[in-house]
C-alpha cells in the first residue's frame, strides 16, 4: 500500500550531474525522498576498471576515517564490502612511516584510520552499494552530457542534455539539480547564462605534477605494511618533491611521486626510480628498487587548488554544487573523497532538518558543506601558497601566521603524542581546525617534542628485518 507521503516523494525528481563518487553518494541521499536521474558522460564500468573521465584515479587516493565513517553512515556495509574486495584498513598513526618537513613522525597507538585501495575499486564498490540500496529510485543515463541549466536567476527548473553518440538534445525538468561533475564543472558558465551571481574564486597552483606507477610488493613483507610518505618541504627554497607508497589490493603498491615547478617528474620509466631516490629521504626509492613494476608511469598535471565560494552568493534556488565542482584540492593531502562524503551527510542532515519543500533548501546545504571544505582548503593551500608562482600576490598575512602555528604543531608532533593526535584529528576530518586552538594543544605545541627526534624511518623490528632480507 502506498501512503500519501510515499506518493509525494515518488512525484519528486532530482537530477545529479556526474556519476562518480560525489554523484553516487548524492544520489543515495536524494533517493530517500525523490526519484533520481544521474547524468554521466562516460560508460560506468561494471568492475574495478579505469574510466576516461577520471584521470586522477591513476594516482594515490586515501580515504581518511572521517570520510569512511560518512560513507558508512550513508551506505551501511560499504566498509565490509571494501575489505572483502581487498582494500586495506590502516591504523593511524601506527601504520604510517611519514617524514614531515619538521622530521619523522613517531608511530603512536591507533587513534584513527585510513582506507587504502585503488580509486577504481573504491568507486566500483560504492557505486554497487548505492545502486543496490536505492533500487529503482536511481537511474543512470550514460554517454550523456549536460550543456546548460534551465530556469532563471531565481530558480533552476532542470537541465538541457546532449546524447554523446547522436548529438540530439533534450530538456529534462527537476525539482532539484546537483552539480557533482568534478574539476571540469561548467557551473560558472551556466550561472552566467542565467544571469545569476558569480561566486568569488581563488586558485593556488604550485605547478605540481603527479607521476604514478603500480608495483608488485616484494614477497616476504608483513601483511600489515605501512603507508610510506616522504613529504615536501614547502618552506625550503627548492622545488617541493614528495613520494608515497600506498599498499592497495592484490598485494600491490601504488607509488606516486610529485614535484612542483623546476622539479617535476616525467612519464619516463627509467627516471622514476632515480627521482624517488632523490627525495628528501631515499626510503621510497630504496623500497621500490626491490619491487616489480607492473605497468607504465602515468602523469597528471591537473593538481591546482581551485575553490568557488558558492556559499557566499545567492545561487538560484533548487540548485546545489558538491565535491570537486566546489573545491578541487592538491591530491597530496588526500581530502577530496572525504570532503565529498561528509558533504553528502550534511546534505542529508539539511533535508531532514528543514524538509524537502523548504524554500532555500539548496542554499542552506551549500553553506553547510563549506565546513569540511574549509578544513581541507586550509591544509592544501596553507602549504602550496608558499611555492613561487602559486598565486599572483603570494601568501596573505593570515596564511603566514597560520603556517607558523602549523609548523610549530608539526614540530611538536614529531615527539608529542598529544599534539600528533590533535593534528590527526583534523587531517582525518574528524575535527575542525578550531580544535587545534585548545589550550592544552597550544601549551603542548609550545613545549615542543617530548621525545628526541628520530633520525631514520621508524620501521618496526619485523619490518626492518624483512627489508634487510630483501
Amino acid at each position: 500500500m502506498t501512503t500519501a507521503q510515499d506518493s509525494s516523494s515518488r512525484s519528486r525528481c532530482a537530477i545529479v550531474i556526474g556519476g562518480g563518487l560525489t554523484g553516487m553518494l548524492t544520489a543515495r541521499v536524494l533517493a530517500k525522498d525523490a526519484d533520481v536521474l544521474v547524468i554521466e558522460r562516460d560508460v560506468l564500468p561494471d568492475r574495478p576498471e579505469h574510466r576516461a573521465g577520471l584521470p586522477q584515479a591513476r594516482h594515490t587516493h586515501v580515504l581518511w576515517s572521517g570520510g569512511a565513517e560518512a560513507i558508512e553512515a550513508l551506505v551501511p556495509g560499504t566498509a565490509k564490502e571494501l575489505a572483502a574486495a581487498g582494500a586495506n584498513r590502516i591504523p593511524l598513526t601506527t601504520g604510517m612511516v611519514a617524514f614531515s618537513h619538521q622530521g619523522w613522525f613517531r608511530r603512536w597507538a591507533e587513534s584513527h584510520y585510513a582506507i587504502a585501495c585503488s580509486r577504481d575499486l573504491l568507486d566500483w564498490v560504492v557505486r554497487k552499494q548505492v545502486l543496490a540500496a536505492a533500487g529503482d529510485r536511481v537511474t543512470v543515463m550514460e554517454r550523456t552530457g549536460v550543456v546548460g541549466l534551465t530556469g532563471s536567476r531565481a530558480a533552476v527548473t532542470g537541465v538541457t542534455i546532449r546524447n554523446q553518440d547522436t548529438g540530439e538534445e533534450d530538456t529534462l525538468r527537476a525539482d532539484l539539480v546537483v552539480d557533482a561533475s568534478g574539476r571540469q564543472s561548467r557551473t560558472p558558465h551556466w550561472l552566467e547564462a542565467l544571469g545569476a551571481a558569480q561566486p568569488p574564486t581563488r586558485e593556488v597552483d604550485s605547478g605540481l605534477v603527479y607521476a604514478s606507477r603500480v608495483y608488485q610488493a616484494p614477497a616476504g613483507l608483513p601483511d600489515s605494511w605501512p603507508i610510506i610518505n616522504v613529504q615536501a618541504d614547502t618552506r625550503a627554497d627548492v622545488p617541493g618533491q614528495a613520494g608515497i607508497i600506498l599498499p592497495i589490493e592484490d598485494g600491490r603498491w601504488l607509488v606516486t611521486l610529485s614535484g612542483t615547478r623546476g622539479g617535476q617528474p616525467t612519464d619516463d620509466a627509467d627516471e622514476f626510480h632515480g627521482f624517488a631516490l632523490g627525495l628528501r629521504h631515499p626510503v621510497v626509492g630504496e623500497l621500490i628498487g626491490k619491487a616489480e613494476p607492473l605497468g607504465p608511469v602515468r602523469v597528471t598535471r591537473m593538481t591546482a587548488n581551485r575553490r568557488h565560494f558558492y556559499e557566499a552568493v545567492a545561487l538560484p534556488d533548487r540548485f546545489l554544487v558538491l565535491g570537486d565542482a566546489v573545491a578541487a584540492f592538491n591530491p597530496a593531502y588526500g581530502h577530496g573523497m572525504s570532503v565529498t562524503a561528509q558533504s553528502a551527510v550534511l546534505l542529508e542532515e539539511t533535508i531532514r532538518r528543514h524538509g524537502w519543500n523548504t524554500p532555500g533548501l539548496a542554499r542552506r546545504a551549500q553553506k553547510a558543506i563549506a565546513q569540511p571544505v574549509n578544513t581541507a582548503w586550509m591544509f592544501a593551500t596553507g602549504n602550496d601558497v608558499f611555492y613561487p608562482g602559486s598565486t599572483v600576490h603570494g601568501p596573505t598575512g593570515g596564511e603566514r601566521m597560520a603556517a607558523r602555528f602549523v609548523d610549530r604543531l608539526t614540530y611538536a608532533a614529531t615527539g608529542s603524542g598529544r599534539v600528533a593526535r590533535a593534528l590527526t584529528d583534523v587531517m582525518t576530518l574528524q575535527r575542525g581546525p578550531s580544535s587545534l586552538a585548545h589550550p592544552r594543544t597550544v601549551i603542548a605545541a609550545l613545549a615542543g617534542p617530548l621525545k628526541p627526534q628520530l633520525q631514520e624511518p621508524p620501521f618496526t623490528p619485523e619490518e626492518r628485518h624483512s627489508i634487510d632480507r630483501l
